[in-house]
C-alpha cells in the first residue's frame, strides 16, 4: 500500500479510516491570558476538597459517638469525593501548568469509566442515605434493628457494585468504537459527549444505551429519595410541636441540599438523549459538579451537624491551647483610663 507510510505511527488503520489512539483535551482555550489563575484556582480548590474529606473521614472515625448509620454513609460519600475529584482535576491541574493535553485511548476510557461509576455510585450512595432518614424518622422504634451495621455494609458495598457495573457495558462498546476525525476533545476531561463526536462510526445504539443506563440510574436512585422525602414530610408534618419539626427537618437538611445540587447537574448532563446547549455551557455545568460540588458537600454537612463541629472544635482548641502555652504572648499591659475625666 503507497499510503502506508503517509499514516501516523500513533493511528492504526481501519477499513478506509485511521482509528486515533491518542486525544488533545482542550481544557478553556478561551481564556488563554487566565491559564495561571484559573491552575492557582482549581488547585486550592482540589486540595481543600482533599483536605475537608479527609478530615471528616478522620473525625468520624475517632469518634465513638459519630459511629451511627448516618455518618457512616457520609464517611463513604467522602472517601467517594476524594476518588471524584482526584479522577478529573489533577489532569486538568497538568493541562493548565504544563500544557501537558494529550491523553491515550486507554487513558481516557479509564477516566470515562472512573468518573461515570463514581457518579453513579455517588447517587446510589445518596439514595441509601435518604433510605437512613426514612427509617430514622418515620420508624424509630424499629430503626437500630432495621439500620444495623449489616444492613449499613450491604446498601454501602451495594452502591459502589453497582455504580460500577452500570457502566461497564457503555464502556466496552465506546472503546470499540473509531476515532477518525479530529482528535481534539472540546472538554477539560474525557467525558461521554465530545467524545462520542469525534467517532466516524455509527454511535446511535450506544448513545441509546448510555441514555438508558444513565435513565435507569437517575430514575431508580431517585425514586427511592423521592418517596424517602415524601413519607418524611408526611411524618414530620403531623408531629405537633414546631421544636419538633424543625429537629427532624435538621436531620435531613444537609442532605437534601446536596442531593438537590447533585441531581439538578447531573440530570442537565447525561439524562438527555443527545447533548444540548454549546460545549461552554457544558464545560460550566460540568466544572459545577466535578469540582464545586465536592468541595462544598463537606463544608455544607460540618456546618449543619453539631456533632461534626464539636468534635473538629475540640483538636482545634487543644492546638491553640498549646500554641498559647508555648508561645505566650508577652504583652505589657497597658493601664487602665478613666475616659470619663477630662485631659
Amino acid at each position: 500500500c503507497s499510503n502506508c507510510s503517509q499514516i501516523p505511527p500513533n493511528q492504526t488503520q481501519k477499513g478506509n479510516h485511521s482509528s486515533h489512539t491518542d486525544f488533545i483535551i482542550l481544557g478553556f482555550p478561551g481564556l488563554p491570558e487566565h491559564q495561571g489563575l484559573l491552575f492557582v484556582l482549581f488547585v486550592t480548590i482540589y486540595i481543600l476538597t482533599l483536605m475537608e474529606n479527609l478530615v471528616l473521614i478522620v473525625t468520624i472515625k475517632l469518634n465513638c459517638q459519630l459511629h451511627t448509620p448516618m455518618y457512616f454513609f457520609l464517611g463513604n460519600l467522602s472517601l467517594l469525593e476524594i476518588f471524584y475529584v482526584s479522577v478529573t482535576v489533577p489532569k486538568l491541574l497538568s493541562n493548565l501548568l504544563l500544557g501537558e493535553k494529550a491523553i491515550s485511548l486507554g487513558g481516557c476510557m479509564a477516566q470515562l469509566y472512573f468518573f461515570l461509576s463514581l457518579a453513579s455510585s455517588e447517587c446510589f450512595l445518596l439514595s441509601a442515605m435518604a433510605y437512613d432518614r426514612y427509617l430514622a424518622i418515620c420508624h424509630p422504634l424499629r430503626y437500630p434493628a432495621l439500620m444495623n451495621h449489616r444492613a449499613c455494609a450491604v446498601l454501602s458495598l451495594g452502591s459502589w457494585l453497582i455504580g460500577f457495573l452500570a457502566s461497564f457495558p457503555s464502556i466496552v462498546m465506546i472503546s470499540r468504537l473509531q476515532f477518525c476525525r479530529a482528535n481534539t476533545i472540546q472538554h477539560f476531561f474525557c467525558d461521554l459527549p465530545p467524545l462520542l463526536k469525534l467517532s466516524c462510526t455509527d454511535t446511535s445504539t450506544i448513545e441509546t444505551l448510555d441514555f438508558m443506563a444513565a435513565l435507569s440510574v437517575l430514575v431508580t436512585s431517585m425514586l427511592v429519595t423521592g418517596t424517602s422525602y415524601i413519607c418524611i414530610f408526611s411524618t414530620v408534618a403531623r408531629i405537633p410541636p414546631m421544636a419538633g419539626k424543625r429537629k427532624a427537618f435538621s436531620t435531613c437538611a444537609s442532605h437534601l441540599v446536596v442531593v438537590s445540587m447533585f441531581y439538578a447537574t447531573t440530570l442537565f448532563m447525561y439524562a438527555r438523549p443527545r447533548a444540548v446547549g454549546t460545549f461552554d455551557l457544558n464545560k460550566l455545568v460540568s466544572v459545577l459538579y466535578t469540582v464545586v460540588a465536592p468541595f462544598l458537600n463537606p463544608i455544607i454537612y460540618s456546618l449543619r451537624n453539631r456533632e461534626v463541629r464539636e468534635t473538629l472544635g475540640r483538636p482545634l482548641h487543644f492546638v491553640f491551647s498549646w500554641l498559647k502555652k508555648r508561645w505566650p504572648l508577652h504583652t505589657k499591659e497597658m493601664p487602665e483610663r478613666n475616659w470619663n475625666k477630662r485631659e
